[in-house]
């Protein structure tokens, strides 16, 4: 007997050729749509409609010959992808909602919603693969980077578990972008030429100081600029206490000169350009932190400002995730791993530590805008191993 898979089919070309592809591989497929956003409020008009890419998905299963369904997981999407979000904005930190919406939802909520059709496994359109290997007498399940550098998508997994990469599968982790559109022509699927979505999972491309004002209100306050010869920077420099490493710089609005006005320091992330909206200067501001305490927003001037720079970063114990269990490091311990901090980055050497008070990473070369609330993810040989999120 056939093998069951539960397909999340979104309506776009990845889930597509996916679903055609274990559908040629023998498996009894199921498509299964999940609506998870029904509001809006500062999202960009066209962009990543539900109801567009549900006609897309109901008739790319009609192609493919499958059954087809839809779940609405729009509750707890909002609760524990949504809410969240804006909790970590309102802090000053920055989430990736596309990493908790896999941990929450896609590889959550929707495994209970497709619990209801038993099936054997549940797949994914993901550019990522997985094997399976049996180390001192364990089945253990390997979450690996896609073959292509373009789309690899390992990054946004990186807080899953074992018990979910046991039921999951990724069908097109081996292929190229432009083979999965191939693939998707040749036979005709109805998303073969659709765009990719863009912007926070399940909501689409949005105006986020629009998103956001949904719950956190605008607050006036002061934006200041720190010169790149501030003191702060030499005195790390040349410090060796592995906590001041990894801790963000702290500045005070005497530290350097007032040059304007924003609308609520919880609108602004590390490493950002746009919105700021001060002119006359040689080269653009971007921020290089945030006081939400205060309201206030520092700026450095030029990409390459010291500020925007840091050596390490901290995960607090409670924050470390290993998706190989059977590799985490005790206290006291210390490896050499690469690691990534956003999706897109190349993998950067780095040393983790592991003490009692949580991970410590230290990267060889400094690392460009590290932002609490975003996830470090460790690869060993292409293997994504564990991931954080972090604190400072």
């Amino acid at each position: 007997m056939a093998k069951r898979v539960v397909v999340g089919l979104s309506g776009g070309v990845d889930s597509s050729v996916a679903a055609y592809l274990l559908k040629e591989q023998g498996y009894e497929v199921i498509g299964l749509f999940m609506i998870n956003w029904h509001d809006k409020t500062g999202v960009i008009d066209a962009d990543c409609p539900w109801d567009e890419d549900v006609l897309f998905a109901e008739l790319v299963a009609k192609q493919i010959g499958i059954p087809f369904h839809v779940v609405d997981l729009s509750v707890p999407y909002k609760k524990r992808v949504i809410d969240y979000m804006f909790s970590e904005y309102e802090k000053g930190r920055t989430p990736n909602p596309d990493v908790l919406c896999n941990r929450e939802i896609k590889f959550d909520e929707f495994f209970r919603a497709a619990s209801q059709f038993s099936p054997d496994f549940v797949a994914t359109g993901h550019y990522c693969k997985k094997d399976t290997r049996v180390i001192n007498g364990r089945t253990v399940y390997r979450l690996l980077e896609g073959d292509d550098p373009n789309k690899e998508q390992s990054y946004f997994l990186c807080q899953l578990s074992q018990a979910q990469l046991e039921k999951s599968l990724f069908p097109i982790g081996h292929l190229q972008k432009s083979e999965v559109r191939q693939i998707a022509r040749e036979h005709k699927l109805a998303s073969a030429g659709k765009k990719d979505s863009q912007g926070i999972c399940f909501v689409g491309k949005v105006h986020l100081p629009v998103f956001l004002q949904q719950k956190l209100k605008a607050r006036e306050g002061n934006i200041f600029e720190i010169p790149a010869d501030y003191r702060g920077y030499a005195l790390k420099k040349v410090s060796s206490d592995l906590k001041e490493l990894c801790s963000p710089y702290t500045y005070t609005k005497e530290d350097g000169l007032w040059v304007g006005k924003h609308q609520g320091a919880h609108f602004f992330t590390i490493g950002q350009r746009k919105g700021l909206n001060v002119g006359g200067k040689a080269e653009p501001l971007f921020v290089i932190a945030t006081d939400v305490n205060n309201n206030r927003v520092f700026t450095g001037m030029g990409q390459n400002h010291p500020g925007l720079f840091r050596k390490g970063l901290k995960v607090n114990p409670g924050e470390i995730h290993w998706i190989r269990d059977d590799l985490k490091m005790e206290p006291g311990e210390e490896r050499r791993y690469m690691v990534r901090i956003r999706y897109r980055q190349s993998l950067q050497e780095a040393t983790l530590l592991l003490r009692e008070d949580g991970l410590y990473i230290l990267f060889r070369k400094p690392q460009r805008g590290i932002a609490p609330g975003q996830f470090a993810a460790w690869y060993q040989d292409g293997e994504l191993l564990g991931s954080g999120v972090i604190y400072e």
